[in-house]
């Protein structure tokens, strides 16, 4: 009997198959491991950690390592809190933090939060489980965690206001990404779409555009307008929230695409895109913790 939990990126499996960063195996004897180590011998070859635990330890390997994940993201988002209200910026906060190498720098980009299929459920699953043993005090602070990421879509749509007004019935906003991060057209809980639902449940005349995404989006939201191009969405857009950090929305040009908005507004909501540049080129730049000057 053997338990043995992968830990596989989404739109990364393969390489992540192919070039794992750790294998863990639970088995009861010592029968079952070899049978594990010569399936994996080719990645044993290449000296890929190997880690033999029990049933009960390598079931909450992969629980705890989605929770340290979901913590992290969401810690840096409470910091992007904390920097709008001191007038800090959290890019420059979470570069200097992430020099620490107790700390590291990865997934510490402050933005509207995690989505997809395997953080929120399984840190929502793990504070179930812990009940079920009796142990719910000691996952408690998921709780906040997940408060933290749901938060960070609200003030998303806050900045919306700040910029359009209260009422956003009839604004034309455009949206940058419905997939829950790039290189994958999953929208399943996706921050992007759900903030765009938001916005167009009040009223805005929302249209979204993802490379990958819009079909699996319009099935989740048929009452969005989904555009077929960044230039289709931008048009006569009052203002534009880039949502997911596709590489293409990173590359586009500030100025060239000044001329397609009805308002030159923009809400970065990944913190991955050039604010000098769009500064720059005459747009108004807001993202989350980072105080607009």
């Amino acid at each position: 009997m053997a338990w043995n939990p992968e830990f596989l990126r989404e739109g990364f499996a393969v390489e992540d198959t192919l070039r794992p960063n750790r294998l863990v195996v639970g088995v009861t004897s010592d029968s079952a491991e070899e049978i594990l180590k010569r399936a994996y011998k080719p990645l044993l070859d290449y000296n890929v950690p190997w880690i033999r635990a029990d049933l009960p330890t390598a079931e909450l390997v992969k629980v705890a390592a989605n929770s340290f994940l979901a913590t992290k993201i969401s810690f840096i988002n409470a910091m992007a809190e904390i920097c709008e209200a001191a007038g800090g910026d959290v890019t420059v906060l979470a570069k200097a933090i992430g020099y620490d190498p107790r700390i590291g720098s990865r997934f510490l980009q402050a933005g509207i939060g995690f989505g997809g299929g395997c953080l929120p459920k399984d840190i929502r699953a793990f504070m179930a489980r812990s009940e079920e043993l009796g142990a719910k005090q000691s996952l408690e602070f998921l709780r906040e965690i997940d408060s933290i990421n749901l938060r960070a879509r609200q003030r998303m749509i806050d900045l919306v206001r700040l910029d359009l007004g209260a009422d956003l019935k009839g604004k034309r906003i455009a949206v940058l990404g419905a997939a829950f991060k790039p290189d994958s057209d999953d929208v399943r809980d996706s921050p992007a779409l759900d903030i765009a639902a938001q916005v167009a449940a009040a009223g805005a005349d929302v249209h979204v555009f993802d490379p990958k995404a819009n079909e699996n989006a319009k099935l989740r939201f048929p009452a969005l307008n989904f555009s077929n191009s960044v230039e289709e969405c931008l048009t006569g857009a009052e203002i534009v929230l880039h949502l997911t950090e596709w590489k293409e929305f990173r590359a586009l040009d500030p100025i060239k695409v000044k001329s397609l908005v009805a308002r030159p507004n923009i809400i970065d909501g990944r913190n991955a895109l050039d604010k000098t540049a769009w500064e720059s080129a005459g747009w108004h730049f807001r993202a989350l913790g980072r105080a607009t000057r």
